[in-house]
Protein backbone atom coordinates (compact mmCIF):
# COMPACT_ATOMS: atom_id res chain seq x y z
CA UNK A 1 0.00 0.00 0.00
CA UNK A 2 1.44 3.38 -0.89
CA UNK A 3 -0.06 5.88 1.95
CA UNK A 4 0.44 8.36 -0.52
CA UNK A 5 -2.49 7.15 -2.46
CA UNK A 6 -4.69 6.79 0.75
CA UNK A 7 -7.30 9.65 2.12
CA UNK A 8 -6.46 11.01 5.47
CA UNK A 9 -9.52 11.43 5.91
CA UNK A 10 -11.05 8.13 5.72
CA UNK A 11 -8.57 7.77 9.30
CA UNK A 12 -10.76 10.23 10.62
CA UNK A 13 -13.76 8.43 9.37
CA UNK A 14 -12.72 5.28 11.21
CA UNK A 15 -11.70 7.17 14.37
CA UNK A 16 -15.27 8.16 14.42
CA UNK A 17 -17.08 5.11 13.23
CA UNK A 18 -15.71 2.84 15.81
CA UNK A 19 -16.06 5.15 19.03
CA UNK A 20 -20.08 5.98 18.12
CA UNK A 21 -20.85 2.30 17.16
CA UNK A 22 -22.80 3.85 14.34
CA UNK A 23 -22.60 5.38 10.56
CA UNK A 24 -25.21 7.99 11.31
CA UNK A 25 -23.72 9.16 14.61
CA UNK A 26 -20.52 8.84 13.14
CA UNK A 27 -22.02 10.93 10.26
CA UNK A 28 -23.75 13.52 12.69
CA UNK A 29 -20.57 13.42 14.56
CA UNK A 30 -18.54 15.26 11.38
CA UNK A 31 -21.50 16.94 9.79
CA UNK A 32 -21.10 14.89 6.82
CA UNK A 33 -24.51 12.78 5.13
CA UNK A 34 -25.02 9.84 5.95
CA UNK A 35 -24.23 7.94 2.24
CA UNK A 36 -21.29 9.99 2.59
CA UNK A 37 -20.50 8.22 5.88
CA UNK A 38 -21.49 4.65 4.02
CA UNK A 39 -19.20 5.38 1.26
CA UNK A 40 -16.31 6.09 3.71
CA UNK A 41 -16.82 2.46 5.35
CA UNK A 42 -16.97 0.81 1.81
CA UNK A 43 -13.48 2.41 1.41
CA UNK A 44 -12.24 2.01 4.84
CA UNK A 45 -13.24 -1.91 4.08
CA UNK A 46 -11.68 -1.47 0.82
CA UNK A 47 -8.51 -0.16 2.18
CA UNK A 48 -7.76 -2.37 4.96
CA UNK A 49 -9.59 -5.82 3.22
CA UNK A 50 -11.72 -6.26 6.34
CA UNK A 51 -15.57 -5.53 7.30
CA UNK A 52 -14.19 -3.16 10.13
CA UNK A 53 -18.13 -2.87 11.57
CA UNK A 54 -20.41 -5.46 11.29
CA UNK A 55 -24.32 -5.23 12.27
CA UNK A 56 -25.22 -7.51 14.82
CA UNK A 57 -28.08 -7.84 17.34
CA UNK A 58 -25.92 -5.07 19.60
CA UNK A 59 -25.50 -3.10 16.33
CA UNK A 60 -22.71 -2.21 14.64
CA UNK A 61 -19.85 -4.54 16.26
CA UNK A 62 -15.98 -3.88 15.37
CA UNK A 63 -14.11 -6.68 13.63
CA UNK A 64 -10.61 -8.09 15.84
CA UNK A 65 -8.73 -6.31 12.70
CA UNK A 66 -11.13 -2.75 13.71
CA UNK A 67 -9.63 -3.08 17.24
CA UNK A 68 -6.15 -3.80 16.78
CA UNK A 69 -6.33 -0.48 14.42
CA UNK A 70 -8.32 2.04 16.91
CA UNK A 71 -5.25 2.45 19.69
CA UNK A 72 -3.07 3.12 16.54
CA UNK A 73 -5.08 5.22 14.60
CA UNK A 74 -6.02 7.53 17.88
CA UNK A 75 -2.57 7.75 18.48
CA UNK A 76 -1.80 8.83 15.15
CA UNK A 77 -4.33 11.77 15.01
CA UNK A 78 -4.10 12.88 18.41
CA UNK A 79 -0.10 13.72 17.55
CA UNK A 80 -0.86 15.22 14.06
CA UNK A 81 -3.56 17.26 15.89
CA UNK A 82 -1.05 18.37 18.53
CA UNK A 83 1.53 18.79 15.77
CA UNK A 84 -0.60 21.50 13.89
CA UNK A 85 -2.41 23.34 16.44
CA UNK A 86 0.65 26.24 17.92
CA UNK A 87 1.89 25.89 21.14
CA UNK A 88 0.19 27.58 23.94
CA UNK A 89 2.03 28.07 27.14
CA UNK A 90 0.36 27.35 30.29
CA UNK A 91 0.95 29.73 33.48
CA UNK A 92 -0.94 27.85 36.29
CA UNK A 93 -0.91 31.16 38.20
CA UNK A 94 -3.11 32.80 36.09
CA UNK A 95 -5.20 30.02 34.58
CA UNK A 96 -9.12 29.77 34.84
CA UNK A 97 -9.11 26.81 33.55
CA UNK A 98 -12.17 24.03 34.91
CA UNK A 99 -10.52 20.34 34.81
CA UNK A 100 -13.40 17.80 35.12
CA UNK A 101 -11.87 14.51 37.33
CA UNK A 102 -13.92 11.41 37.88
CA UNK A 103 -13.76 9.67 40.99
CA UNK A 104 -14.42 7.81 44.10
CA UNK A 105 -14.30 9.57 47.58
CA UNK A 106 -11.75 7.11 48.83
CA UNK A 107 -9.53 9.16 46.29
CA UNK A 108 -11.53 12.64 47.08
CA UNK A 109 -10.65 12.31 50.74
CA UNK A 110 -6.92 11.06 50.04
CA UNK A 111 -5.30 12.17 46.82
CA UNK A 112 -7.20 14.94 45.80
CA UNK A 113 -7.80 16.46 49.56
CA UNK A 114 -4.04 16.93 49.07
CA UNK A 115 -4.07 18.36 45.43
CA UNK A 116 -6.67 20.97 46.13
CA UNK A 117 -4.22 22.52 48.92
CA UNK A 118 -1.58 22.56 46.27
CA UNK A 119 -4.00 24.06 43.43
CA UNK A 120 -4.45 26.91 46.47
CA UNK A 121 -0.93 27.54 46.33
CA UNK A 122 -0.05 27.27 42.30
CA UNK A 123 -3.14 27.68 40.71
CA UNK A 124 -5.77 29.67 42.91
CA UNK A 125 -8.12 30.32 39.94
CA UNK A 126 -8.45 26.69 39.05
CA UNK A 127 -11.40 25.19 39.65
CA UNK A 128 -11.67 21.36 40.05
CA UNK A 129 -15.17 19.84 38.89
CA UNK A 130 -15.62 16.19 40.63
CA UNK A 131 -17.67 14.14 39.20
CA UNK A 132 -18.80 10.45 40.70
CA UNK A 133 -18.22 7.19 38.54
CA UNK A 134 -21.91 6.54 38.50
CA UNK A 135 -22.03 9.85 36.19
CA UNK A 136 -19.14 8.99 33.34
CA UNK A 137 -18.78 6.50 30.94
CA UNK A 138 -15.91 5.32 28.67
CA UNK A 139 -17.27 7.15 26.38
CA UNK A 140 -16.86 10.61 28.27
CA UNK A 141 -13.59 10.53 28.51
CA UNK A 142 -12.06 8.92 25.57
CA UNK A 143 -13.89 11.82 23.82
CA UNK A 144 -12.52 14.30 26.19
CA UNK A 145 -15.93 15.41 28.14
CA UNK A 146 -13.87 14.53 31.28
CA UNK A 147 -10.26 15.40 31.69
CA UNK A 148 -8.97 12.49 33.41
CA UNK A 149 -10.75 9.63 35.59
CA UNK A 150 -8.83 8.52 38.89
CA UNK A 151 -10.14 5.31 40.46
CA UNK A 152 -9.52 1.27 40.98
CA UNK A 153 -10.08 -0.20 37.47
CA UNK A 154 -10.04 -4.08 36.79
CA UNK A 155 -9.81 -2.66 32.80
CA UNK A 156 -9.19 0.11 30.49
CA UNK A 157 -9.81 0.64 27.01
CA UNK A 158 -6.92 0.04 25.25
CA UNK A 159 -7.01 3.76 23.35
CA UNK A 160 -6.75 5.04 27.08
CA UNK A 161 -3.58 6.68 28.85
CA UNK A 162 -2.98 5.56 32.11
CA UNK A 163 -0.94 5.91 35.19
CA UNK A 164 -0.47 4.07 38.73
CA UNK A 165 -0.85 6.74 41.46
CA UNK A 166 -0.08 4.97 44.09
CA UNK A 167 -0.53 1.42 45.65
CA UNK A 168 -2.56 0.72 49.03
CA UNK A 169 -2.41 -1.92 51.33
CA UNK A 170 -6.15 -2.39 53.55
CA UNK A 171 -6.92 -1.23 57.56
CA UNK A 172 -9.29 -2.04 59.79
CA UNK A 173 -11.20 0.31 60.98
CA UNK A 174 -13.22 -0.67 64.63
CA UNK A 175 -14.89 1.25 67.42
CA UNK A 176 -12.79 1.64 70.24
CA UNK A 177 -15.42 -0.06 72.72
CA UNK A 178 -16.20 -2.08 69.88
CA UNK A 179 -16.19 -6.22 71.35
CA UNK A 180 -13.70 -7.25 69.47
CA UNK A 181 -11.49 -3.89 69.52
CA UNK A 182 -8.61 -5.56 72.14
CA UNK A 183 -8.74 -8.76 70.80
CA UNK A 184 -8.45 -8.30 66.84
CA UNK A 185 -7.44 -11.75 65.90
CA UNK A 186 -8.93 -14.07 62.67
CA UNK A 187 -11.41 -15.44 65.32
CA UNK A 188 -12.94 -11.63 66.70
CA UNK A 189 -13.13 -10.39 62.86
CA UNK A 190 -15.04 -13.22 61.43
CA UNK A 191 -17.33 -13.24 64.99
CA UNK A 192 -17.86 -9.36 64.33
CA UNK A 193 -20.53 -7.57 61.54
CA UNK A 194 -19.33 -5.53 58.66
CA UNK A 195 -18.99 -3.20 56.13
CA UNK A 196 -18.47 -3.31 52.61
CA UNK A 197 -17.33 -0.68 50.31
CA UNK A 198 -16.18 -0.18 47.08
CA UNK A 199 -16.65 1.64 43.62
CA UNK A 200 -14.25 0.96 41.11
CA UNK A 201 -14.09 1.39 37.34
CA UNK A 202 -17.04 3.68 35.78
CA UNK A 203 -20.92 3.81 35.22
CA UNK A 204 -23.58 2.48 37.35
CA UNK A 205 -23.23 0.47 39.97
CA UNK A 206 -25.50 -2.89 40.14
CA UNK A 207 -27.33 -3.90 43.58
CA UNK A 208 -25.06 -6.83 45.64
CA UNK A 209 -25.80 -10.46 46.01
CA UNK A 210 -24.40 -11.39 49.37
CA UNK A 211 -24.14 -14.93 48.24
CA UNK A 212 -21.80 -14.34 45.52
CA UNK A 213 -18.90 -14.00 46.99
CA UNK A 214 -16.77 -14.32 44.09
CA UNK A 215 -18.02 -10.77 43.25
CA UNK A 216 -17.40 -9.07 46.14
CA UNK A 217 -13.40 -7.91 45.97
CA UNK A 218 -10.13 -8.41 47.38
CA UNK A 219 -11.28 -8.46 51.06
CA UNK A 220 -13.64 -11.27 49.93
CA UNK A 221 -11.85 -13.23 47.56
CA UNK A 222 -9.18 -13.73 50.36
CA UNK A 223 -11.18 -14.69 52.95
CA UNK A 224 -12.47 -17.45 50.47
CA UNK A 225 -8.84 -18.52 50.22
CA UNK A 226 -9.24 -19.34 53.45
CA UNK A 227 -12.24 -21.49 53.40
CA UNK A 228 -13.85 -18.35 55.48
CA UNK A 229 -16.62 -15.79 54.40
CA UNK A 230 -17.33 -12.76 57.02
CA UNK A 231 -21.22 -11.44 58.24
CA UNK A 232 -21.84 -8.43 55.83
CA UNK A 233 -24.44 -6.14 57.16
CA UNK A 234 -24.02 -3.33 55.17
CA UNK A 235 -22.64 -2.47 51.50
CA UNK A 236 -22.19 0.64 50.32
CA UNK A 237 -20.04 2.93 47.93
CA UNK A 238 -18.99 5.69 49.94
CA UNK A 239 -15.81 5.00 51.90
CA UNK A 240 -16.75 7.83 54.38
CA UNK A 241 -19.98 6.63 55.21
CA UNK A 242 -18.17 3.08 55.98
CA UNK A 243 -16.02 5.24 58.33
CA UNK A 244 -18.46 6.86 59.99
CA UNK A 245 -20.60 3.20 60.38
CA UNK A 246 -17.42 1.57 61.77
CA UNK A 247 -17.10 4.41 64.54
CA UNK A 248 -20.95 4.72 66.07
CA UNK A 249 -22.47 1.41 64.92
CA UNK A 250 -20.16 -1.60 66.21
CA UNK A 251 -19.18 -2.75 62.58
CA UNK A 252 -15.97 -3.16 60.85
CA UNK A 253 -14.83 -1.54 57.93
CA UNK A 254 -11.72 -3.29 56.10
CA UNK A 255 -10.79 -0.37 53.47
CA UNK A 256 -7.71 1.20 51.60
CA UNK A 257 -5.38 2.11 54.20
CA UNK A 258 -5.04 5.86 52.94
CA UNK A 259 -9.20 6.14 54.07
CA UNK A 260 -8.71 4.27 56.92
CA UNK A 261 -6.12 7.33 58.03
CA UNK A 262 -8.52 9.42 58.17
CA UNK A 263 -9.38 8.62 61.74
CA UNK A 264 -5.67 7.64 62.63
CA UNK A 265 -6.15 10.40 65.46
CA UNK A 266 -9.71 10.09 66.22
CA UNK A 267 -10.33 8.50 70.01
CA UNK A 268 -12.95 6.67 69.39
CA UNK A 269 -11.95 4.38 66.72
CA UNK A 270 -9.12 2.12 66.35
CA UNK A 271 -7.41 1.45 63.05
CA UNK A 272 -5.14 -2.15 63.07
CA UNK A 273 -4.02 -4.36 60.51
CA UNK A 274 -6.36 -7.00 58.85
CA UNK A 275 -5.63 -10.57 60.26
CA UNK A 276 -4.82 -12.05 56.99
CA UNK A 277 -2.55 -11.03 54.00
CA UNK A 278 -4.92 -9.16 51.13
CA UNK A 279 -3.29 -7.83 48.04
CA UNK A 280 -2.64 -3.90 47.36
CA UNK A 281 -4.74 -2.13 44.89
CA UNK A 282 -3.58 0.28 42.35
CA UNK A 283 -5.10 3.92 41.98
CA UNK A 284 -5.19 4.77 38.68
CA UNK A 285 -5.31 8.25 36.73
CA UNK A 286 -6.37 7.29 33.31
CA UNK A 287 -7.20 10.02 30.12
CA UNK A 288 -7.87 10.45 26.74
CA UNK A 289 -5.29 10.17 23.81
CA UNK A 290 -7.33 14.05 22.53
CA UNK A 291 -5.63 15.13 25.96
CA UNK A 292 -2.20 13.48 26.31
CA UNK A 293 -0.34 16.43 24.29
CA UNK A 294 -2.99 19.62 26.37
CA UNK A 295 -0.23 21.49 27.63
CA UNK A 296 -2.48 22.35 30.72
CA UNK A 297 -3.39 18.86 31.24
CA UNK A 298 0.45 17.78 31.13
CA UNK A 299 0.71 20.27 34.34
CA UNK A 300 -2.10 18.91 35.90
CA UNK A 301 -1.05 15.17 35.67
CA UNK A 302 2.32 15.91 36.99
CA UNK A 303 1.05 17.65 39.75
CA UNK A 304 -1.13 15.20 40.83
CA UNK A 305 2.39 12.74 40.73
CA UNK A 306 3.78 15.20 43.11
CA UNK A 307 1.05 15.01 45.27
CA UNK A 308 1.15 11.63 45.13
CA UNK A 309 4.56 11.25 45.97
CA UNK A 310 4.90 13.80 48.83
CA UNK A 311 1.50 11.75 50.65
CA UNK A 312 3.72 8.20 49.89
CA UNK A 313 6.33 9.92 51.70
CA UNK A 314 4.83 11.44 54.32
CA UNK A 315 3.19 8.01 55.32
CA UNK A 316 6.82 6.34 55.44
Amino acid sequence: MNIAKVDLNLLVYLDVLLREGSVTKAANQLSITQPAMSNGLKRLRDLFKDPLLVRTSDGMTPTKRALELQPIIRDVLSRLESSIQPEIEFSPATSVRTFRIMTSDYAESTLLLGLIGKLAELAPNITLDLITPSDVSFHDVEQGKVDMAINRFDELPLSFHQKVIWYDTFSCVIGSDHPQANNFGLAAYLEGQHIWVSKTGFGVGVGIDPNEVQKLGWVDAELTKLGKQRDIRVFTRHYHAALQMAKKQNLIATLPSKAARIFKDDPAVKVVNPPFDIPPIALKMAWSALLHHDVGHIWLRRLIGEVAEEMQQANT
